[in-house]
């Protein structure tokens, strides 16, 4: 647990402080635009207990405040498995096109017939590398870690590879 805490906190300060000077001076995007995001993902891929496919759609505001950007994301796996949650993010532009992205969210969680895992409040965490297309579109790939931390004795956590597509909403409408 101690070892899982250390790591994500170790990517959370490489995605606040970036991985260079330019990054650094340049945290958020300025002028991204709001997005729906959809997604597709392997739930359970470390522990393989109960491995479902997941499938995600999220709303990430393209307004920053204080170089955070709010979030809201819905998640449903196939086992009926559901996580929904309200966070922020932080996009970190590593070279060019090229974009980290590190969130995360509280959420409540119910398990359908998928894994348990130990209470309905759960926090979700992630970090995503992505490339953005002209159009301001962006395709990403994210590890995501989400579990209750501790504050129910049982405590397994799940851990999900997920393929993104984040789509404009100006794009949409």
């Amino acid at each position: 647990m101690i070892k899982r805490l250390a790591l994500w906190a170790a990517l959370s300060c490489l995605v606040v402080f970036g991985f260079n000077e330019r990054a650094a001076a340049q945290v958020t995007l300025n002028d991204t635009p709001a997005v729906i995001s959809a997604g597709v993902g392997w739930f359970d891929l470390v522990q393989t207990d109960d491995q479902a496919a997941d499938f995600r759609l999220e709303y990430r505001h393209g307004d920053d405040f204080l170089f955070l950007k709010p979030w809201v994301g819905l998640e449903v796996t196939s086992e009926g498995s559901v996580w929904g949650g309200i966070g922020v993010l932080v996009d970190v532009v590593i070279y060019e096109d090229f974009i980290v992205t590190g969130s995360f969210a509280p959420g409540f969680y119910e398990e359908g017939d998928g894994k348990d895992l130990g209470s309905a409040l759960e926090f979700r965490s992630q970090i995503e590398l992505g490339y953005q297309f002209e159009n301001q579109s962006r395709l990403s790939l994210g590890f995501s870690h989400t579990s209750n931390a501790s504050i129910d004795d049982d405590n397994p956590g799940v851990e999900v590879l997920t393929l993104y597509y984040h789509l404009p909403i100006d794009e949409i409408f």
